[in-house]
């Protein structure tokens, strides 16, 4: 199973609204490299969902619920979607500032491809971060 993180203005789509409704498709990603990762990720992955702009942080974890296809918002071949679902919200939220100032963190893809809505965590970089949330 591979881990992946997710942001989204909560202006715009926060957590609270997600888990009300209970399941959506990630569409609107017009990045080539954000593309090439929801076509990477799989059934029950792991996703970290982070309010970006707003907040800055990881608040919660979702799951994929269904592999990539055509996003339904364009007519343009090009741009996928995946559906998730949210599993539950972090007993702490992890900051930007804190994953920027974690050792252990500063290879994640959410330092160093900051501008990329969807990137890859890596099993460690995981394991850190719920270690920080006092998910552990």
């Amino acid at each position: 199973m591979a881990h992946w993180l997710i942001k989204s203005e909560p202006s715009v789509y926060s957590w609270e609204q997600f888990e009300k409704d209970k399941q959506t498709f990630w569409d609107g990603v017009r990045n080539y490299a954000a593309r090439n990762f929801l076509k990477e990720m799989k059934k029950d992955d792991e996703v970290f969902y982070y309010h970006s702009n707003e907040g800055m942080e990881i608040v919660g974890i979702a799951k994929i619920v269904k592999e990539h296809y055509q996003d339904p918002t364009t007519e343009e071949d090009a741009w996928v979607v995946v559906d998730l679902k949210p599993v539950r919200q972090l007993h702490h939220p992890v900051s930007l500032a804190a994953v920027k100032a974690e050792p252990r963190l500063a290879n994640m893809a959410l330092v160093r491809l900051s501008r990329l809505s969807v990137g890859p965590v890596t099993d460690q970089e995981w394991a850190v971060v719920l270690e920080m949330a006092g998910e552990k």
